[in-house]
């Protein structure tokens, strides 16, 4: 076992509703959090049953008030700061897996201006997106600082395109990056097709 440091939120609630599911399988048996594809656009957080024989010597444990839970060093990285809840209310019950670095390993703020923003667009920006079926890439950083985006999916052709980059993405990029980033241009060419959101 390996005691890398890392720390990945699991709440009281979830840790019961693992518990109470590894009750039923054999003993030594915890669960195993993971990510499939980590650091690509395609990465997924998952949890699985892990028992006692499928545990290599080089997982990190997790110990926690009610389960325990191992973790591989490939996608430990990916997992700095995930949070896994457990939610029950009129419509059902829900485990969500939360993993912000899962696409793209965080970034030392001592990192190339270009690479925290990349990691800002992945980890935060992006996220939000996607529930409009987009994303948005960074395409260059110009000398004077101007990040140079192009968006996709969703976005292209979207009417609140310019909203979108205008009052989110570059107010959000450039109280992040202040005094190294200067502003934000769009360059895709935006085509209103099927494929837009809006």
């Amino acid at each position: 076992m390996s005691e890398q440091k890392l720390f990945i939120s699991i709440s009281e609630t979830a840790q019961k509703h693992f518990a109470k599911l590894l009750e039923s399988q054999d003993e030594g048996t915890c669960i195993r959090v993971f990510v499939v594809n980590p650091g690509t656009p395609n990465a997924e957080c998952g949890v699985s049953y892990c028992p006692a024989d499928a545990i290599e010597d080089k997982d990190i444990r997790l110990d926690y008030e009610f389960v325990n839970a191992v973790v591989d060093p490939e996608s430990a990285p990916f997992l700095e700061e995930a949070e896994i809840d457990f939610t029950t209310d009129q419509m059902g019950s829900q485990l969500t897996l939360k993993a912000p670095n899962a696409k793209m390993r965080k970034v030392g703020e001592d990192a190339p201006l270009r690479e925290r923003i990349e990691y800002v667009l992945q980890s935060a920006i992006n996220p939000q997106l996607a529930n409009h079926g987009g994303k948005v890439d960074l395409m260059e950083l110009t000398d004077e600082g101007v990040a140079v985006l192009q968006f996709g999916g969703g976005c292209n052709g979207c009417s609140m395109v310019d909203l979108t980059l205008k009052e989110g993405i570059e107010k959000q990029l450039l109280e992040q990056f202040p005094g190294e980033l200067t502003g934000v241009k769009d360059i895709t060419e935006h085509e209103h097709g099927d494929h837009s959101y809006a």
